[in-house]
């Protein structure tokens, strides 16, 4: 049995080895994260640990200023743009990246009390602040790349490294030290430096140029007006909490973290089938055959569903896992979040085409508006409601979000695919409704575990039985995407 899972694996076509690597070592890297935490919450005094968390809340605002995100949707759709040139595109980013934070520093120096004052933190903490901004995107830039050629044992090897060593010297750097919060962000510096320079002089070596006015002026013109999206983004994904803590108090936002956090785990899912996916969805729109595309999104949208639905089923004993039973109301928040990881899926495959044909006002509008919208049902539901409110506002705006896009979608279609839609509509929203049916059916069994569980079992066996149609349609999808 051994032998024959051995040789299948070796038959595997490189992509599909390539996706399930990708997922397992993002699973591992959370893992990592997830077993230190603890660990981290007892070196820190609660002030120290509330400090150390809003650093790293001014890190994600400030990264899409200083980086421009330019690590994201516009290098991988560069990189099948450009695929002729890869080499000389990619070290080009590094280049554009490198200046881009020099400026950043060079502005930060000048006028650094002024910062410091704003951002409450000290010189040092600044600084690297900055620094990180840079070494997170030269990883992104690499990493990037390796996904988009399937390249996985590389990319795995530096990633559990990476997730390894941060926390251990983290550990070693606050228990030496006395400003315990500054230690932390220095050692998360130090392994990124260390770890992820070698990688940014590797691109740099094998596009042999820094500059070049062609690419910096397409990333830029790309980028620029999408700030407003990836900082609407931002404020979606941490609005509730910020808004919680502020109108119902802290406990009740330490219970949303923790089950917005468990149900963010379903998103490296998302993440793994979306960069495996992505090139090749790029790759058919610029053949002009979306009419392709359909034939791959269904079962990984299926996919996406199964998983976020198993997690909303064990979400009781989800929590118990990872907090005392004080947190235990936290499980009433994961249903609606989970659905949101679903339409986060959604949105991003009809997002899609607005980012190939370079429509960023489409992206930055459906942004703002989910932005926007958000801060305005979070004022009003939370202070009807209390916290609890705040998962179904996310579930909303994440609906209306993906409504959104599909729509500019349709636009982008009309005007450039001969009016070709990749998708029909009637079997996503079929997928979708089933979805959310089961979902709220397993949300309302939480207080009958017998039938919970009788449910769950249900679905194992329909696995099981159906095993033969889930192995036929893998390999049809591996067939269409020409594995």
């Amino acid at each position: 049995m051994i032998r024959d899972i051995k040789d299948k694996y070796i038959r595997m076509p490189i992509q599909v080895k390539a996706s399930f690597w990708f997922l397992i070592c993002s699973f591992l890297q959370k893992g990592i994260s997830v077993i230190s935490t603890p660990i981290f919450t007892r070196l820190f005094t609660t002030e120290e640990y509330g400090r150390y968390n809003v650093f790293n809340s001014f890190l994600s605002i400030v990264t899409i200023f200083v980086s421009l995100s330019l690590a994201g949707g516009v290098y991988t759709q560069g990189i099948i743009k450009y695929e002729n040139n890869r080499l000389v595109y990619s070290s080009t980013m590094q280049g554009l990246s490198v200046c881009l934070v020099l400026m950043w520093i060079v502005v930060y120096v000048l006028f650094h009390d002024m910062w410091n004052r704003m951002f409450g933190l000290t010189t040092i903490q600044m600084m690297s602040m900055l620094l990180l901004i840079w070494t997170s995107s030269v990883f992104g830039f690499w990493a990037a790349e390796q996904q988009a050629l399937f390249k996985y044992k590389a990319l795995i090897v530096v990633t559990l490294v990476v997730s390894f060593l941060k926390p251990v010297v983290g550990i070693v750097f606050v228990m030496l030290a006395d400003d315990k919060v500054t230690a932390r962000i220095l050692g998360l510096l130090l392994v990124e430096l260390v770890i992820y320079t070698g990688l940014f002089f590797i691109q740099i070596k094998k596009g042999s140029k820094l500059f070049s006015k062609k690419y910096w002026m397409y990333a830029l013109g790309f980028n620029l007006p999408l700030i407003p999206h990836y900082l609407s983004q931002t404020i979606l994904n941490n609005a509730d909490r910020i808004m919680i803590e502020r109108m119902t108090g802290t406990s009740e936002a330490g219970l949303y973290s923790l089950a917005y956090s468990i149900a963010l785990i379903m998103t490296l899912f998302n993440t793994s089938l979306m960069r495996t996916i992505s090139p090749w969805i790029y790759r058919k729109i610029k053949e002009n055959r979306v009419g392709d595309i359909a034939s791959i999104v269904y079962p990984t949208l299926a996919a996406i569903a199964i998983v976020n639905l198993l997690l909303i089923a064990f979400a009781p004993e989800a929590v118990v896992i990872f907090a005392p039973i004080a947190y235990y109301d936290a499980v009433f928040v994961i249903p609606p979040v989970a659905m949101s990881v679903y339409f986060m899926y959604c949105y991003d495959l009809f997002a899609k085409f607005a980012f190939y044909y370079e429509k960023t006002n489409f992206i930055m509008t459906a942004s703002v508006i989910g932005a926007v919208l958000n801060i305005i049902m979070n004022y009003v539901f939370i202070n009807m409601y209390g916290y609890l409110a705040a998962g179904y506002t996310t579930l909303v705006c994440y609906i209306l979000y993906s409504i959104c896009h599909y729509f500019f979608m349709k636009k982008v279609c009309s005007r450039y695919c001969d009016g070709i839609e990749p998708y029909n509509l009637k079997k996503i929203v079929g997928i979708t409704i089933i979805f959310l049916i089961a979902g709220s059916i397993l949300f309302a069994t939480y207080e009958y575990p017998f039938i919970r569980f009788c449910l769950i079992g249900l679905f194992f066996a329909t696995i099981i039985f159906k095993k033969n149609m889930i192995v036929n349609m893998v390999k049809e999808f591996m067939i269409l995407k020409n594995i």
